[in-house]
Order: C-alpha cells, then structure tokens, then sequence
C-alpha cells in the first residue's frame, strides 16, 4: 500500500524537515552569471557519485559538489536549486531560478546532464510547474526513465546482464505470438513497428518547452545506453519501423 504524503502543515510541523533546511541561508546565491557558470569548472577532486541525501544541508551540498567535479559548475546550480526546492527553502525564489535557467539553458542542460539530473529536473517540473501540460510532459519523461530502471534493476539482481538473445526464439516471434500476460505480448523483435508508432505519438510532446526537451533527451539516452530499447534496437532489421531519432543522438 503507498503510504499518504504529508501535508504542508505536518511537513512545517516536521523536526526532521527542519533540520534538512538548516544553514539553507548560505546556499541562496543572488542572481548568478549563467554564461560565467557555464565556462567555470567544479574543482573537488575525483568526482564521486551520491547516494541519498545527507539530512546535513551543508553535508550534502558538499557531496554533491564532489559529484560535480570536473563539470560546469551551472550543472552544480542546477542540483543545487531541485535540492532547495526539494527541501523547500524559499520555495518560490528557488522555482523561479530553476524555471529561468531552464528557460535560458534548456539546450545546454538537456546536452551536459547526465540521466539522474535530466530525471529530477522532470520530477521538479512535474510537480511545480504552473502549466499543465508541462507537469504532463515532464511526467512522461519521469515515468519513461523510472520504468526503464525498474527493468534495469531487475535484470541486475537476476543476474541477467550476460544473457544472449536466442536467435531461435526471435525465430518463432516472426510467425506466431508469444503471450505475456493481460493481453500483451511479446514484441516482434527485428521488425515490429510498436515503438515506431510510440515515437510518432510523442514527438509532438517533444516541442513543449523544456519540459518537451527533457523528454526527446531522455528518449534518445535510453536508445544509447544499455537498456532494452538499445539492445532490440540492435536486433532490428527494418528501416522503415525504427524508433530513434540518429540526429538526436549524436
């Protein structure tokens, strides 16, 4: 069962939220020079990925720098401002710097955040953004990554990372349907036109601001890094019925 999200008044009313926020002043940079941040280098050592957050506002924005090092410092901005948001210190101020940067750099970002970031940037508009349609969008490209790690994962912990396709398996797809479960069934793998059909569907969404350009850089990741659409996407055999975009995978 998922449990109820607090309310705005129990997470007020929260010790542990409270201390999330504490020293949050020191972090509340004035307006910043963009293009500046786009050309200054994080210097923190060997970058060093995070894992959960730190209840140390401090700590934790210590470790993300680490994370960053080597990078632009406007992507430890970036992070810098969902972490604000996300622990709601000055909460309208944050969004409203979050909303400008992806306004001004949307293509920059969208070209330099790795997947976790382009994620988060997603959940954040989903769930601040003014505009519906940008909520709608950015959750698409929320569910779309989150749905690509599940599979990750599970493939992971079973241990299927170096199994092979069976080339007589994708033999029998050619000729007869493999059930899957609720009416579904197993893609035609080599030819099938389902994801085909899909990117038809979603390029309009692809247009919608920054929200859409999260979205289309989402989708071109998933058909280069290693994960079911990469590798049916190598399976594939027939041009017409493709689904990534070469263009924006470069």
């Amino acid at each position: 069962m998922v449990r109820r999200r607090k309310s705005r008044l129990e997470r007020f009313l929260s010790l542990n939220q409270h201390r999330k926020r504490w020293g949050a002043r020191r972090h509340v940079a004035a307006d910043p020079d963009l293009a500046a941040m786009r050309e200054r280098i994080v210097q923190a050592g060997e970058p060093v990925q995070t894992r959960g957050s730190d209840k140390s506002l401090d700590r934790h924005l210590a470790n993300l720098r680490c994370e960053f090092s080597g990078q632009p410092e406007i992507l430890l901005h970036h992070a810098t401002l969902i972490v604000l948001i996300r622990r709601e210190v000055r909460t309208v101020e944050s969004l409203d710097r979050f909303l400008a940067l992806w306004t001004q750099e949307a293509e920059f970002l969208c070209r330099h955040l790795n997947l976790r970031w382009l994620i988060s940037a997603a959940d954040t508009f989903a769930e601040h953004a003014a505009d519906a349609q940008a909520r709608a969008v950015a959750m698409m490209a929320s569910v779309l990554g989150n749905t690509v790690k599940i599979g990750e994962s599970d493939r992971y912990i079973r241990g299927a990372e170096a199994l092979a396709p069976l080339p007589e398996r994708i033999e029998k797809l050619q000729t007869e349907l493999v059930p899957l479960f609720e009416g579904t069934s197993v893609f035609t793998v080599g030819t099938d036109d389902t994801l085909r059909n899909m990117y038809w569907r979603l390029e309009p969404f692809f247009a919608a601001g920054p929200a859409g350009m999260i979205l289309k850089a989402v989708y071109d990741r998933m058909q280069v890094n290693d994960t079911a659409f990469a590798r049916l996407r190598m399976l594939h055999r027939r041009d017409r019925t493709g689904w990534w975009d070469d263009e924006g995978m470069e």
